[in-house]
């Protein structure tokens, strides 16, 4: 084996359903990221590549090795989208008064705070056991 390479152990069942469930949950919070400041309700008075830079680029920081299912690299993630989570309530309780819809505010930041809860229930769980399962050996 080379040096800095990891071991090749293969994932169990509950351990690969989790893995699924945060890479998924994070996609789709960079894709809902993207369609929001990008097209569906983007930010007023300012412009809108700036808050799309802003939120999307830290997403994309972890995502190498999130694909690759490195388990720290999820630990540190789930820190990352607790700042995702916590603008998603905000701006839910702010926006509680418009009506659901994709296209306002109050539906982006409801999507946010899901997908961002998923995955930072998931992502621990997944760090814990695929460490575990690496120790193992």
């Amino acid at each position: 084996m080379n040096a800095g390479t990891e071991p090749q152990v293969s994932l169990s069942r509950h351990t690969h359903r989790l893995y699924l469930l945060c890479v998924v949950s994070y996609i789709a919070l960079i894709f809902l990221t993207v369609l929001w400041e990008g097209w569906l309700a983007p930010a007023a008075g300012v412009p809108p590549e700036m808050w799309l830079v802003i939120k999307s680029v830290p997403l994309l920081l972890p995502l190498f090795g999130l694909l690759h299912g490195k388990p720290y690299t999820y630990a540190w993630a789930s820190l990352l989208v607790l700042l995702y989570l916590t603008e998603g309530i905000v701006l839910s309780y702010t926006f509680r008064a418009q009506p659901l819809s994709f296209h306002d505010t109050f539906g982006c930041a409801l999507a946010e705070t899901v997908l961002s809860a998923v995955f930072i229930v998931s992502a621990p769980f997944y760090a814990r056991f695929r460490a575990a399962e690496l120790r193992a050996g």
